[in-house]
């Protein structure tokens, strides 16, 4: 398997006639309250910045949408529409609350649903940071699948499966959890210790 194939696969393009249900981005409120036990119940907190991926193509009504999806976002505060080194596009916003960010990326990813780019939208990643310290965890949303999974890179392209079995137990009845982990496609970013849309 090729890296663009794989790249594929972590996004979850393999899984559209798999989808168990529709996705919706409304459902990315319900990290709000999930936000609240992930600190409470395992001492993570809210990172400060948030990517909404898609799958970018070559047409001006396209860069138009990303366009006005960029004016939405720069009003909240900073925002940047950016493309990873696998050719990825990403909506990245940064904000001091969750319920910012969890709003800031429904708004675009509703912009591009309404203008027609719904079957774009590949995933929105939320960082989560342990309040001692150590490494970011995310909660990823695949809109191919209609949930929601953990990631947790521990280094260069491994991950930190216990923490993740972890995050998925304790959050289980919060979120639309995937139940099935063969789903649970790792983002890596383009560096090792960046984010998934760096």
């Amino acid at each position: 398997m090729g890296l663009f194939d794989a790249v594929r696969d972590v996004l979850g393009l393999s899984t559209e006639r798999d989808a168990t249900r529709e996705a919706d981005p409304e459902d990315f409120f319900q990290l709000n309250s999930a936000s609240v036990t992930m600190e409470a119940d395992l001492d993570y907190e809210p990172a400060t910045s948030a990517g909404l991926c898609l799958s970018a193509m070559s047409s001006t009504d396209f860069r138009s949408t990303l366009r006005d999806v960029e004016d939405v976002l720069e009003g909240g505060g900073f925002s940047e529409i950016r493309t990873d080194d696998h050719g990825y596009t990403w909506a990245v916003v940064e904000r001091d609350d969750i319920t910012d960010l969890t709003t800031e990326l429904y708004v675009a990813a509703d912009t591009l649903a309404e203008r027609g780019y719904g079957d774009r939208l590949l995933a929105a990643v939320f960082g989560f940071d342990p309040l001692d310290g150590g490494r970011t965890v995310y909660w990823v949303y695949s809109f191919k699948r209609g949930s929601f999974y953990p990631f947790a890179p521990a280094g260069d392209h491994e991950r930190d499966s216990s923490t993740e079995v972890s995050l998925q137990s304790v959050l289980d009845g919060e979120l639309d959890v995937e139940d099935d982990t063969a789903y649970w496609y790792p983002l890596w970013p383009d560096a090792p210790g960046g984010h998934p849309w760096e």
